[in-house]
């Protein structure tokens, strides 16, 4: 008796070959700026300094940690403002009207 192994579909095979002919540039990218492309996408979009301002409000406390540092503390807000207000306003609008017309 043989056994058959099932062959992948057609399909599969041009969603692969589309997969890796985008992911391939997107390495490049992020090989160029050492890891920080695959960071941003892998943490939804927040940087290296969102974290860490994140676990030290969680450790400190919102007052405190505007006491230790208030143009830091600034960034911070004004970063996750921005982030937030693009992926959970814009983004949504945008393709609300998209699927709307």
């Amino acid at each position: 008796m043989e056994s058959f192994a099932p062959q992948p579909s057609d399909n599969k095979r041009r969603l692969n070959k589309l997969y890796q002919w985008l992911l391939t540039p997107f390495l490049a990218i992020d090989r160029k700026v050492e890891g920080a492309a695959m960071f941003f996408v892998k943490h939804w979009g927040k940087s290296r300094f969102m974290i860490s301002m994140s676990k030290r409000a969680q450790v400190l406390g919102i007052e405190k940690l505007w006491k230790k540092s208030p143009k830091a503390f600034v960034y911070f807000f004004l970063f996750y403002l921005v982030r937030d207000t693009i992926l959970y306003i814009i983004i949504p609008i945008y393709f609300a009207g998209l699927i709307g017309e």
